[in-house]
């Protein structure tokens, strides 16, 4: 039984022990990853990230709860690959502020969303319940937290079931990867230069832009970039897990006190 994983425990250790400061729960997916990578890829990834990063956390001291992962996410522009599993953004939002409920009935002020799907969108979300329930709600990207690093690792990390996500398959569920059915990963180029300089924003029909759902080539991908990758993105979050349990809930959280205000402590 690990103590940061709520699923594993029971309620004797949980009512006999200090209450947790910081709940986690990991956001994954169920879609296609190009020919090559499981339809549960995203959860796969999210899980080991959630896993490890809260283990080092609590390893420091940090008494975090990493909560079960939930396999479903946004995939209203997937819907033409079969068992792509969507969650409308509405649906979705619901689900966060029953969760969020539930951890303010428990008395848990902090929680932090982890984020392993890129069509997932939170950021609404947070804005939607910051007035509604005394919880202090972060949200973390797992696959933007490496991003200074990408080009030291990877020859083109890639957007969907590229190098990235097949160098984190061969790291952490190599027996899922088939690299000899990978295609290329090759994107369809927008008409529109507005679109394609980042000017204008569409929501992208993932049949007509890819050819097996896969964006980026996966083929250069190793379990070593992966390990890598996992490493840096890992020792980030677990700090940010430790950081963000020691700190206390006052009434600037969570800002530092600016030097010189009236009421301010040393």
């Amino acid at each position: 039984m690990r103590p940061w994983m709520l699923a594993e425990l029971n309620y004797g250790f949980v009512k006999d022990n200090p209450p947790y400061d910081v709940a986690v729960i990991p956001f994954g997916a169920t879609e296609p990853h190009n020919l090559h990578l499981p339809y549960g890829t995203d959860t796969y990834q999210v899980d080991e990230i959630a896993r490890l990063a809260c283990e080092s956390a609590w390893k420091a001291k940090a008494r975090v709860a990493l909560l079960p992962t939930i396999p479903y996410g946004t995939e209203t522009n997937q819907m033409r690959f079969p068992f792509a599993m969507n969650l409308n953004p509405a649906t979705l939002a619901k689900i966060v502020e029953d969760l969020v409920a539930s951890l303010a009935t428990h008395r848990v002020k902090k929680c932090v969303f982890l984020n392993g799907h890129g069509g997932n969108d939170f950021k609404w979300i947070l804005r939607d319940l910051y007035l509604k329930y005394p919880v202090h709600l972060f949200l973390c990207n797992w696959f933007k937290m490496a991003t200074d690093r990408y080009d030291s690792i990877f020859d083109d990390a890639g957007d969907h079931a590229g190098e990235l996500e097949t160098s984190m398959g061969l790291a952490h569920f190599p027996e899922l990867v088939k690299m000899n059915q990978a295609d290329e990963g090759r994107m369809a180029v927008n008409r529109f230069e507005a679109v394609r300089r980042g000017w204008v924003e569409i929501t992208r029909p993932w049949h007509l832009l890819t050819t097996n759902s896969g964006a980026g080539d996966p083929r250069p991908a190793t379990a070593e970039k992966g390990r890598a990758v996992t490493s840096i993105v890992v020792e980030r979050l677990s700090a940010f897990l430790v950081d963000l349990a020691a700190s206390p809930l006052d009434d600037r959280f969570p800002f530092e006190r600016a030097e010189g205000r009236s009421g301010d402590q040393s």
